[in-house]
């Protein structure tokens, strides 16, 4: 290169002929030329690719096995150096590693998928779920991240969630749209199955009925992408790691998921002062064309929940999302609706709700409400002791109290009435019924009715007296006092009849 840069400067301003350069330099006359032609050396360049003589007849066999592979599992497809193998092997041939790995790489550059650059209009979104670590309580657990981009202003919002369902993916929705203050207008999604049932074509989708609630709410329009094809969605696929990456490291040490999702929003809140998706405004500055092309959020609240059509089995319990719940023992073998959200599981029997338990979020569990095996307890007062839904169940001092004093009279007859004490807190506060056992025991009031009646009288309201003042016409008027001997009378002809 230096050479050719000297004998171009030297010939061209005339410091040295081009026969005495041939002469000097010791090159033909073609290569002066070349050199005066061109400001730096070519590079060699073959006209023809070089043949392949001994691979030239294997070379079918190899597409024929890299197109086979494309059916293949990708964990299970050939190598370069399998092919080889099997060319030696199978087919005799005797030529060198290199070149089959050359033609293999030349076969797969060709297949090889090229993609467009895709433009991101204004109030636009893309939607997907992610896994990451986070250290609950102590506990290192998987988590399912929820993450919402707008491509066009770089905004980004996340979530994590026990693990990814139908709520989960409502409510993530429900708080981006609160986050970002509007609905975007349209936002894509992967086939998952939580919006997808079925697909009817390269662009149709049978979506499920959640979803559709989903989207009826909300009124955005919805894009799925084609099959095994994520990159229709890069912008959220990358915004995963991102989030992963600078919000999620180290591992966050939270005592609750409101306290991980706080310090996430914080964490999104912090980004909209990073150069936006053009490098030359901030996000909080784009973002602010991205609301102007949302839609608003709707006046009335969105509830984010799965309703399932649940059996109750022999033990009055009913199957959501893997765990046990009770019901009352009154629609055993029933079948109820049961409605999942983030926070509580209710059940429904005909649109009243007859049980609500706080929502389990792990697998295999069981949630017991002694309240609804009292009425099965009255039958079987025996069972009283060894009954599992109350193991654990920690009353007052006072029921104790009760209890030994109704068995001392009858053991059996006295569990049993111990038994319907404690139906009264089926319909009443703990705290009243147990002011009524106190002032049961202190009043030698050992008798279920007995304990019932002043739980009444404690929440009776006495009538307030009938205030006179500014009635001048009813001041006036005086009543007799009733004669009490005329109620006699009626008593003694009602038993004369």
């Amino acid at each position: 290169m230096d050479q050719w840069v000297e004998i171009r400067r030297r010939v061209l301003t005339r410091e040295l002929s081009k026969r005495a350069a041939c002469k000097e330099y010791k090159i033909e006359w073609r290569t002066l030329q070349r050199i005066l032609t061109h400001e730096e050396p070519a590079g060699y360049q073959m006209k023809e690719p070089r043949q392949k003589r001994k691979l030239e007849r294997f070379l079918p066999i190899i597409h024929e096995i890299l197109q086979q592979d494309q059916q293949a599992p990708k964990k299970q497809r050939h190598t370069a150096q399998r092919i080889f193998d099997r060319l030696r092997d199978e087919h005799q041939y005797d030529g060198g590693l290199t070149i089959v790995k050359d033609s293999v790489r030349t076969w797969k550059g060709r297949q090889a998928e090229v993609f467009v650059p895709l433009a991101h209009r204004s109030g636009e979104a893309q939607v997907d779920f992610g896994e990451a670590q986070v250290s609950l309580r102590g506990e290192q657990v998987t988590v399912a991240m929820f993450v919402m981009t707008l491509p066009y202003s770089d905004a980004i919002f996340c979530q994590v969630f026990p693990h990814e369902c139908t709520e989960t993916f409502q409510e993530g929705h429900k708080r981006a749209f609160s986050f970002f203050g509007g609905v975007p207008r349209r936002i894509s999604y992967d086939n998952s199955k939580i919006a997808v049932r079925k697909l009817t074509g390269v662009h149709a989708r049978q979506l499920t009925t959640e979803f559709l609630r989903l989207q009826g709410h909300f009124a955005f329009a919805c894009h799925f992408c084609g099959v095994r094809h994520p990159q229709e969605k890069g912008h959220v696929e990358n915004g995963v790691g991102y989030v992963r990456r600078n919000f999620l490291v180290p591992v966050p040490q939270v005592d609750c998921w409101e306290e991980a999702n706080t310090k996430l929003a914080q964490a999104c809140q912090r980004e909209f002062a990073r150069p936006g998706a053009d490098r030359r405004h901030t996000t909080a500055e784009l973002l602010a064309a991205d609301r102007a092309a949302f839609l608003a959020l709707p006046a009335e609240p969105f509830e984010a929940r799965r309703v399932e059509l649940v059996r109750i089995n022999a033990l009055s319990l009913g199957r959501f999302d893997g765990n046990d719940y009770s019901v009352p023992t009154a629609y055993a073998y029933q079948s109820l609706s049961a409605t999942g959200g983030i926070d509580c599981v209710r059940f429904r029997h005909r649109g009243k709700v007859v049980a609500e338990h706080a929502r389990c979020w792990g697998k295999a569990q069981v949630r017991f409400e002694p309240l609804h095996y009292l009425a099965l307890l009255e039958r079987k007062p025996g069972a009283l002791d060894h009954a599992r839904p109350l193991a654990g169940w920690t009353l007052p001092e006072a029921f104790g109290q009760l209890r030994r004093r109704l068995e001392e009279k009858d053991p059996h007859e006295g569990t049993r009435q111990y038994i319907r004490v404690l139906r009264l807190l089926e319909t009443h506060e703990r705290a009243a019924v147990t002011t009524a056992v106190e002032q049961a025991l202190k009043l030698a009031v050992v008798d279920p009715d007995g304990v019932r009646l002043l739980l009444q009288c404690a929440l009776e309201q006495p009538a307030a007296p009938f205030d006179l003042t500014g009635r001048p016409a009813l001041q006036s008027i005086r009543l007799p006092a009733p004669k009490l001997a005329d109620y006699n009378a009626l008593t003694s002809r009602k038993e004369v009849k």
